[in-house]
């Protein structure tokens, strides 16, 4: 990977990081199976997701912190970020680009996947 191409992921990821862990950058959305979980394992869901650290090359083979799946009180929890256009039309043209992307992280049960 060149210089640009590091810049580029490196920027990803952080933007990547901001939503997942602060919820800045861009919008959180739950499964309606998550939601019947219930507000605690949402809410516990959503903590261990911003808390999660164990990126590796399995679970983030692009280094930009956008998937991955932990248990959470037994649950199997899986989380994405998707980038779009800002019409929510199209993928975003650059990732790494705020305003020409609109991010969505989806948090979910494994099986909703």
């Amino acid at each position: 990977m060149d210089v640009v191409d590091e810049k580029r992921v490196a920027r990803i990821r952080h933007l990547n990081d901001l939503l997942r862990c602060k919820g800045i950058g861009g919008e959180v959305m739950i499964t309606a199976a998550l939601d019947a979980l219930g507000e605690v394992m949402v809410t516990r869901a959503l903590r261990e997701v911003a808390a999660f650290t164990d990126f590796n090359g399995g679970n983030d083979p692009h280094g930009e912190r956008d998937c991955a799946a932990l248990t959470v009180d037994g649950v199997r929890i899986m989380w994405k970020i998707d980038y779009y256009d800002r019409s929510l039309t199209f993928h975003s043209p650059d990732p790494s680009d705020p305003s020409l992307t609109a991010r969505i992280m989806t948090v979910m049960l494994a099986s909703d996947y």
